[in-house]
């Protein structure tokens, strides 16, 4: 259609460019007045003195040194530190951000396969795919998931450069091509699969493979050797975690059968994206048909397209670009506290391999060129604009927690966590008889057991001084998870206030002992020593706790001229 106005390709690509960013500031514009979100937002900024404190130097060898939130990922603690530092706790700012770098992603994706394949339109829907996708609403719309965004912005940085390498191989591009690697991995464990997903993209659509005439396997080796090197140490720092004890993992069976389940089921939403949650609890029992219906599938389609690659070369490297990013992802092996069966970011960069499955591989099977020009294009805006409408709908979910965990728990059954984070919503909005009914909910759903929901209606019943109710919520929240700081912290609390200061004591020892980047534990320190009239601990620990972004004890104690 926009062939026939005789556009040149340069035009093109521009006029690519403009729809790209325009249509995806449409979808997503809506982000820039909606909140924080009560699961991870609080983990990695709202309650993080770190980020808190802005870009200082303690700051940044912290950030490079800490395995906070259970991944190592300096440059994301970087980044919402340079937030802070701009916008402080508005969280238009980080939404602001995380929108920025998924538009420059989607651009750097439009050029890569453009100058891989010279193929405008082509390119252009599989960024716009990337774009507009439903599933990309939580990678974008989450603040705590900075490390999606920031991610994909450098692995496609570093394609982008890799392209540029085998354009003209040299020792200064290659470095190039292994900076981008670093910083990726400093963003997310994800992109260890990077080094794969090149050598597909040397099989088609670079078709270095045909241009090299030694030992393939030598030779992709001995040049990907040190990404090779690069992932594998940082998939052992990942899995090396002795400071996380309240993980429950399940069975490695279960996991095992979860796994292509999961996979199909990602397919499945890839074409028809329904009922998408911010979390999916990980089934109780899974049919043994479905497992092997789903095993079944993912052999079929893996064999078709090896039997096809030389043929259909792009279905090869489609295929096997989801395949591979996806695998990680599955949870066979469980680094979290919860366990998802599945989670719409992890469909973030695999989905990539899907698009460009559909780009190349339905022209293929319009062999008439006039009938291929006249339906191929509106079909495929047809298609995008009604993604992009499910996407604006989606992203609107995520203005606060209350609509996202209220959304969620309407579309997944039993979804204990739903329901135990829609209670702290209403908790926050003063609406504590409700919070309490939906903690109730959560927690006497079969199975399930959280420290932190039992933690948090423990302070639903000291806020309505049902003291030994509460008592009990957070011997339990303890007996769950040893590392459950805030159960701590909060039972001190209790035994501050019935004057059993040495109890209470201990308990924010013990609160700060797991989680020394706290600042309630040293602020309620420091008001027990108050009370005990012993100036120096009182002012070590409220300054403590200032610097950790919690001052209200600091500036009482300096107005009263206590500390110096």
């Amino acid at each position: 259609m926009l062939n026939k106005l005789n556009i040149s390709e340069s035009n093109k690509k521009l006029i690519v460019y403009i729809l790209l960013i325009l249509a995806t500031l449409a979808v997503y514009w809506q982000v820039h007045h909606f909140d924080f979100i009560n699961m991870d937002d609080k983990v990695y900024i709202t309650e993080n003195g770190r980020i808190q404190s802005g870009i200082t130097m303690d700051g940044i060898h912290w950030a490079f040194t800490t395995r906070y939130a259970d991944l190592w990922n300096p440059l994301v603690w970087l980044s919402f530190m340079f937030n802070y530092q701009l916008h402080g706790l508005n969280a238009g700012g980080y939404h602001m951000t995380n929108l920025i770098l998924h538009i420059l992603s989607t651009l750097l994706l439009f050029w890569l396969f453009h100058r891989m394949t010279g193929a405008v339109w082509r390119s252009a829907f599989v960024a716009a795919f990337f774009a507009l996708h439903p599933l990309h609403v939580e990678s974008v719309a989450w603040i705590a998931e900075r490390k999606d965004v920031l991610s994909a912005f450098f692995w496609m940085l570093t394609l982008c450069l890799y392209v540029y390498y085998v354009e003209k191989p040299a020792i200064k591009r290659y470095l190039f091509v292994l900076c981008g690697f670093v910083l990726a991995l400093m963003s997310k464990p994800m992109v260890v699969t990077l080094p794969v997903i090149m050598i597909l993209l040397d099989y088609w659509p670079l078709k270095r493979f045909k241009s090299e005439k030694s030992n393939l396997l030598l030779w992709q080796l001995k040049e990907k050797l040190p990404l090779f090197i690069l992932s594998a140490i940082l998939v052992l720092v990942t899995l090396y975690n002795p400071n996380n004890p309240g993980m429950k993992p399940f069975s490695l069976l279960s996991r095992l059968a979860n796994a292509p389940v999961s996979f199909v089921t990602y397919l499945e939403k890839t074409f028809r994206p329904y009922d998408m949650a911010i979390f999916y609890p990980f089934p109780a029992h899974i049919p043994l048909w479905q497992v092997i219906g789903a095993s079944l599938l993912i052999l079929t389609i893996t064999a078709f397209v090896m039997v096809m690659a030389r043929r259909l070369p792009y279905l090869f490297t489609g295929w096997f670009w989801f395949a591979i990013t996806i695998v990680p992802v599955l949870g066979i092996i469980q680094i979290s506290i919860h366990a998802y069966a599945m989670a719409d970011r992890y469909h973030y960069l695999p989905s990539i391999g899907i698009a460009v499955m559909l780009a190349w591989g339905i022209p293929a099977l319009i062999k008439n060129q006039n009938i291929r020009k006249k339906i191929l294009f509106p079909a495929a805006l047809i298609f995008l604009i009604i993604m992009a409408g499910l996407t604006w709908r989606q992203c609107s979910y995520w203005k606060n927690s209350a609509d996202l965990f209220y959304h969620a728990f309407r579309v997944t059954e039993n979804n204990a966590l739903a329901h135990g984070n829609y209670a702290s919503a209403l908790y926050v909005e003063g609406r504590i008889d409700e919070a309490l009914d939906h903690f109730n909910k959560a927690i006497n759903m079969p199975n399930y057991e959280d420290a932190e929901i039992y933690n948090n209606r423990g302070a639903i019943y000291s806020l309505k001084n049902q003291s030994q109710l509460a008592m009990n919520d957070y011997n339990k929240a303890i007996s769950l998870s040893s590392a459950c700081h805030r159960a701590y912290n909060n039972r001190g609390i209790l035994y501050a206030n019935s004057g059993q200061y040495q109890q209470a004591i201990e308990d924010f020892n013990k609160a700060a002992q797991i989680n020394p980047d706290y600042a309630d534990a040293y602020s309620n320190r420091a008001f027990i020593f108050y009370k005990q009239n012993n100036k120096f601990s009182c002012c070590s620990n409220a300054k403590k706790a200032c610097e950790l972004g919690k001052c209200e004890i600091w500036k009482a104690v300096m107005s009263e001229g206590l500390c110096r």
